[in-house]
């Protein structure tokens, strides 16, 4: 099958190189994208397996984009990752089809086993 394709997308470019090095070394990561509309643009062309994404971000939040995603047939299993603890938040995340919910400060113990749960079809979350 080959490795597992992600996208990655959040509108802090400072967050996104580690992150990208982080899932190097595991996934192919097929690029970056920096606002939620640019995130549903990339998703569909590329079609990824996994897209992991930031919540707050311009143009379109990562959770409606994610709506987006779904509406239009897209595969992938969406991970957000997010500074957002409120459940609610996670509520509408997971409503809007995401099996992940990792928040950012615990993305070195918790996003490659977050990306595995969900690759099984399973969910996770931080909180």
């Amino acid at each position: 099958m080959g490795k597992v394709r992600i996208l990655l997308a959040d509108d802090q470019p400072k967050l996104l190189k580690p992150v990208q090095t982080l899932l190097e070394s595991t996934f192919d990561v097929l690029g970056c994208v920096g606002d939620g509309e640019s995130l549903f643009e990339a998703a569909m062309r590329l079609e990824p397996n996994v897209i992991v994404s930031d919540i707050s971000m311009p143009k379109l939040s990562g959770i409606q984009a994610a709506h987006r995603l779904r509406e239009s047939g897209c595969a992938s299993k969406v991970v957000f990752l997010t500074v957002h603890e409120d459940p609610e938040i996670m509520q509408a995340a997971l409503k809007a089809g995401a099996l992940g919910y990792v928040l950012k400060r615990s993305i070195a113990t918790d996003l490659l086993f977050a990306i595995d749960e969900v690759l099984a079809g399973r969910t996770f979350s931080s909180l």
